[in-house]
């Protein structure tokens, strides 16, 4: 069996100027990075719309993630696969990958077996370079507040109150927490460092709708505290200017291919454990502008990066998708149902039933969106049609559309029945998409509400410092803010032991951190840190060149 690097390097891309005409873009419009990937120029978006047809937007959402493994990246490139197979006009809208998970456990994530986007080694890699743009504006921005405060600026910073840490794409647990400032000349502090997906940076350039909208949003950042406990933002540091500079090439969208030459735009890589989890507004527009059908996903399962997508993303751009698709596949269902993972491949249709409950919690999450979702069966070679009768019923009695798809093994052609499946669940009319909470109430309610609505919890602890941070956000106009709450991905709860559909639980809100550029504040709960660390046997590991090839990436 070929590994997902081997069937990418097996499958000569198309040049990327033929996959840009596809999309009706030109030359004019395309900045080339090599033969098979470009930026899109954002003078795209000023141009009329081609297509008559009102464009599409697709959320591909999943189930609370496992180490069987759910597909939410595969499942989307198989459905627009197939949905180009079928004559339609498509196009994707995916996230950029972290060198951190590349490196870690979790892999790349450019799709597997048939399903993916290429150049796999290249997108799970270095790509464009946006990745390193942001952390390169987002440590410019330290520095040049540390070198601030070393020439003692007016502004009268509080050394205890400077939250503006640094960045690094890289799982790297020895540099969460750190004392900076001990070399004689500077001004010693405790600081640390955040993976680049969780950068305030990453946020703001994911969020915004234009060069302009982002200026606005690096100025608003809060990077520290003065003495009376007033906010300092990064206007005030004055290298917002150069942080733009930096950040200009990134700003445009990245064109890219699937296997099947269907075009595919990454752009923006947050985690949604710990960030909003959703590629950019603009990759996500420029997507609907070029095509008749946009799919996209958020990251892990609906409780954190869909429920994002629908409060922070759709809120901010003023998106109203058409549909969400939620993955789910026996495996995982096993697990949640009680199963130990040795024991996976073994036919087990009790544990399949008793896993639904987590299926069942995410159709009512979708509801409480307004959404009926479809759900992707997402088979593998050892699901047997007893299991996954067992799933077909269930949806059958919540009334939900599902299909089984087989786009790992065979590509867009085994993802039809599900793209014709969301064919016809989008020609009713379309859903009205609301918010789940009103920006207007308070900080604490927000929270409860998504705790309680989404992830069952009935009740929730505030530490003593996040009532602090609480009391000091409000106090500043930051409580009508939109709420990103950090969660640990493996469980609707806050602990990552409890599987499938936890209830009676308490969720820990230890403390709170202002992301006012990016236009949220991030909650954080239980033990979820924004550093993660590599595992003991790291996938760095495996990674070599081989014969002028790359090998073991996944």
């Amino acid at each position: 069996m070929l590994s997902d690097v081997e069937i990418a390097q097996a499958i000569t891309p198309r040049p990327i100027q033929d996959i840009a005409a596809r999309l009706d873009v030109g030359e004019d419009h395309l900045v080339p990075f090599g033969r098979n990937k470009a930026k899109l120029d954002l003078a795209l978006l000023d141009r009329p719309r081609k297509s008559s047809k009102r464009s599409k937007l697709v959320l591909v959402s999943a189930i609370t993630p496992t180490r069987a493994g759910e597909g939410k990246t595969t499942t989307t490139i198989g459905l627009g696969q197939a949905l180009d197979r079928l004559g339609e006009s498509v196009c994707l809208a995916l996230r950029e990958p972290s060198l951190g998970p590349c490196m870690g456990v979790k892999g790349g994530a450019c799709g597997g077996g048939y399903s993916q986007v290429i150049p796999m080694e290249s997108i799970n890699l270095h790509f464009t370079g946006d990745l390193h743009a942001i952390t390169a504006a987002h440590n410019l921005l330290a520095a040049a507040l540390d070198n601030k405060m070393h020439f003692r600026d007016p502004i009268d910073f509080d050394p205890r109150r400077v939250s503006w840490r640094r960045a690094i794409d890289m799982n790297d647990r020895s540099l969460r927490s750190c004392v900076i400032g001990l070399s004689g000349d500077g001004v010693p502090r405790e600081s640390g460092f955040d993976i680049t997906a969780a950068s305030e940076v990453m946020a703001v350039l994911c969020l915004a709708q234009g060069r302009d909208d982002l200026r606005k949003r690096l100025d608003r950042m809060v990077v520290a505290w003065d003495r009376r406990a007033n906010p300092i933002e990064a206007k005030a540091i004055g290298v917002t200017g150069a942080m733009l500079a930096l950040l200009d090439e990134a700003m445009m969208p990245n064109l890219v291919q699937t296997l099947e030459g269907t075009p595919a735009i990454i752009h923006g890589g947050p985690f949604a454990n710990i960030a909003h989890g959703c590629n950019s507004v603009l990759a996500t527009r420029m997507a609907m502008h070029l095509s008749d059908w946009t799919i996209t996903e958020a990251g892990f399962g609906f409780d954190l990066g869909a429920e994002k997508f629908f409060d922070i993303k759709c809120r901010s751009a003023g998106l109203e998708p058409d549909a969400v698709v939620l993955v789910a596949t026996i495996r995982a269902l096993k697990l949640h149902g009680g199963v130990a993972y040795a024991d996976l491949e073994k036919p087990n249709p009790e544990a399949v039933a008793g896993g639904l409950a987590n299926l069942e919690k995410h159709v009512e999450s979708c509801h409480a969106f307004g959404h009926v979702p479809v759900v992707a069966l997402n088979r593998f070679h050892s699901d047997v049609d007893a299991e996954i009768a067992v799933v077909r019923e269930r949806c059958q009695k919540l009334e939900v559309p599902f299909a089984e798809s087989d786009h790992f093994a065979r590509g867009g052609e085994g993802a039809e029945a599900l793209a014709k499946t969301l064919i016809a669940h989008c020609a009713g009319p379309r859903p009205s998409y609301r918010p789940l909470y009103e920006l207007g109430a308070p900080l604490v309610e927000k929270v409860k509400t998504v705790a309680t609505k989404i992830y069952g919890a009935n009740e929730i602890i505030f530490s003593a410092g996040a009532k602090r941070s609480l009391k000091r956000f409000e106090e500043h106009g930051y409580g009508e803010l939109p709420i990103c709450i950090a969660k640990t991905q493996s469980s609707l709860s806050d602990d990552p032991k409890l599987l499938g559909r936890p209830e009676g639980f308490a969720l820990t809100v230890r403390d709170l951190a202002l992301s006012a550029g990016a236009g949220f504040v991030v909650v954080l709960t239980g033990e979820i840190m924004r550093m993660p660390g590599l595992p003991k046997r790291p996938s760095a590991e495996h990674i070599d060149v081989v014969n002028g090839r790359i090998t073991g990436l996944s």
